[in-house]
């Protein structure tokens, strides 16, 4: 494999209430991606509930994640999380300009 070089903010951008995912990097079960959201959020009763623990840094703009627990986390460029395996949460909303570097980690 060669190498590749790229920027995270250049890529698709999401119409408004809207995300964009870009896959950058799959390999040993890790999946690496780029998110852009335009004053997004997830439905309503909806919950990511991911096999593998996730790792997300809000590389731009601002955002809010919450929890099952009833916890909300706003986040600002800069800032990261680690949701582990099972973790259920979900996008409460997020600036017109939100960009995300998740990585994904295989289950176990």
């Amino acid at each position: 494999m060669s190498a590749r070089f790229g920027s995270l903010v250049e890529g698709e951008a999401p119409t408004e209430g809207a995300e964009s995912f870009a896959t950058l990097l799959e390999q040993g079960g890790v999946v690496v991606q780029r998110i852009a959201s335009h004053r997004a959020a997830s439905p309503a009763g909806f919950w990511y509930d991911q096999p593998g623990t996730e790792f997300v840094l809000l590389a731009r703009g601002a955002a809010t994640l919450g929890l099952a627990d009833g916890a909300a986390r706003v986040m600002v460029a800069g800032d990261w999380a680690v949701l582990p395996a099972g973790c259920r949460h979900r996008v409460v909303a997020t600036s017109a300009d939100a960009l995300w570097l998740a990585v994904h980690l295989p289950p176990g």
